[in-house]
This record gives structure tokens, sequence and C-alpha cells, in this order.
């Protein structure tokens, strides 16, 4: 079991980052110790400069989120974490993905389309070819596992696209250079929405702080947070289907739910029949004691530069170590070392 994923290090982690991927690397990390795997996390600070970014506030915003990661309980010592900037093989084995991915392929990726909108022709290459780059991550490692959102299920399939072609083409069937990676879905992933508007992810780009919990707030700011989300006039139902035209009422008890680790039916079952104003001081409560251990752990790393450079470095040495062998065999496939 070899588990790859990346997280931009753009932006304040918050916690639809928690919820949706943090919490589950640190279980797919056990996971995979316990099936004597490997387990890779890296900061995609190549992605980032596909569109206008600050440098400065790019290098601190990746060591950030490095002690974000293990202030959630990413273990250096079970997990390889690093930045892609410090390791080389990944734009080396994207340039050679290039030659293999195909324009049409990357021309029909919905995030290309969302990200660039109508001023196609303004954007960056790296905008246009940053999901090349996303194959190289995971195919660099050989990776069997990559957990994935409903929004990047696209951007593995075309991972496997260029595998299997790279294989067709330069490969035999006995000696494939490349892996094909398998979806990763947790069936415990929540899908946190603003809590402004109960139709839209939360975001870290949100113009308003107040859409967002983020993992750096303290225990007064979570719960007015919680206290001025939007919610709807109605009390809470007894069953999830009453929740079926209530966005915000939705997301409100889809956060209790995987805080508490428990399913929105047995959070109904317990709240149902309640309003907002009895609802939303026991999510704040929850959510003050499950996020404030992290925040605490967070505020002791950030500062300690030292010590997160350090985890870079050991994670980058570590994941170069792991990523040579299939580069090379790419340069031999393709004819440009001796096979």
């Amino acid at each position: 079991m070899i588990v790859v994923s990346g997280i931009q290090p753009t932006g304040k982690p918050h916690l639809g980052n928690y919820l949706g991927a943090i919490r589950n690397y640190v279980k797919l990390q056990d996971e995979a110790v316990a099936q004597d795997g490997t387990c890779l996390i890296f900061l995609a600070d190549l992605h980032a400069i596909s569109l206008p970014h600050d440098p400065k506030e790019l290098y601190d915003s990746t060591l950030e989120m490095v002690a974000t990661l293990v202030a959630c309980g990413l273990d250096p010592n079970k997990t390889v974490l690093f930045n892609q900037a410090q390791v080389p093989a990944h734009a080396e084995l994207q340039w050679l993905l290039n030659g293999t991915a195909r324009m049409g392929w990357l021309n029909r990726m919905t995030q290309w389309k969302d990200k660039a909108g109508k001023n196609r022709e303004g954007q960056s290459v790296a905008l246009f070819s940053y999901p090349v780059l996303q194959a190289a991550d995971v195919l660099l490692y050989q990776a069997t596992h990559v957990p994935v959102g409903e929004d990047q299920k696209q951007h593995l399939e075309l991972a496997r696209d260029i595998a299997q072609k790279f294989n067709n083409d330069f490969a035999s069937e006995e000696a494939p250079v490349f892996t094909l990676p398998d979806p990763y879905i947790p069936e415990t992933a929540a899908r946190i929405m603003s809590l402004r508007d109960g139709t839209k992810k939360m975001s870290k780009s949100d113009p308003s702080d107040m859409s967002r919990i983020s993992l750096t707030d303290d225990a007064d700011t979570m719960a007015q947070k919680v206290k001025k989300a939007k919610t709807d006039p109605e009390p809470l139902p007894s069953e999830v289907e009453g929740l079926a035209e209530r966005p915000e009422a939705l997301n409100l008890v889809t956060i209790y739910a995987a805080l508490a680790e428990t399913s929105a039916e047995a959070v109904l079952t317990e709240h149902g029949g309640a309003g907002f104003g009895q609802f939303k001081p026991a999510l704040a409560e929850l959510m003050v004691s499950v996020l404030s251990p992290i925040r605490d752990r967070f505020v002791d790393l950030k500062d300690d530069r030292e010590q997160l450079d350090a985890i870079l470095a050991r994670g980058a040495a570590q994941a170069r170590e792991l990523g040579t062998p299939t580069l090379d065999a790419a340069y031999k496939a393709l004819g440009l070392v001796r096979g």
C-alpha cells in the first residue's frame, strides 16, 4: 500500500480541510504503517505558482501548513512529509509525461475551465498543464491509493490515462513503468460548506472570514462564528430527509456529525426538534473540544522554523530516494539514457 496525496500550502487551513482531508491523512498513515506500506504527503508548492502569488507568503504558508499537519496528528516518523520544490523529480517527470498527455485531455478538465474562466489566453501554461504535474506527483512513487474528493476524481482518471498510454507506448505488459493508482474516497470524508452560504464549499479564498472556521481560531472566535452562521427559522427535523431543501441546516448537522465521528441520523435523533438557539451552542462546545488541542499544538510549532525546515528536509530526502527508480525507468523507456 503506497498512499500519496498533496495539499496546497496557500491560505490558512480550515475546518473543511481538516474534516475533508487532513483527518483522513492521519487514518491512512496508520493504515499504511499497519500494512508495512508507505504514506507520502506533500505540500504542493509547485502547483501554487500556477497562479499569481507572493513568494515570501508562499514560503511562510508552506511552513505553516507543515505545523498544521503535524498538529493534526501526522507523524513525520510514520509519514514522508515534504514539499515538491525540494524533490526536482516531480517537475522532471512532468516534462517526460508532457509528451504522452494530450491537449484534448487537458482541455476537458473542469477545474481548468473553472479557474481560467473566459480569459484562457491570459492564463499561465502552468495552470493548463498542472494536471500533468498532478499525475507525476502520484506516478513517481508508484502510488496504489490516492485520497481524492469528488472534485478531484477527474484528475486521477487523467493520471491513469497518462500512465496507461505511457506503458502501452514505451513499456511492456510484463514490465510497465507506472502503476495505475486507485482512488481512495474515505466513507467518513465530510463535505463542509461555507457558514455564510450552504451551497458553496468552505474555502480559504472566500473574502469573508466568517464563512469558515480556521484551525488557528481561538475558542471564542469559533463560538462566535458558529453563533453567527447562516441558518433558517425552522427547528431541526428528526430525520435526514427533512434537511433536503435546507443547505445551511444540513451543513451544521454535517459538521456536528463529522466532529463527533457519528452519523447525521444520530445527531438528529439527539437534537431533532431543537431550534438553532439550542443547537449552535452544543455545536460550538463540541468544536472547541475537538479543535482546541490542535490549535494549541499548532501555536507551539508554528514559530519553530528550524524544526519545521528539518521535517521538510528529511521528508524530501526520503521522497527523492523513493522516486529515483521510477524516474530512471521513465528516462530509459523514452530512450533518453541507455536502457
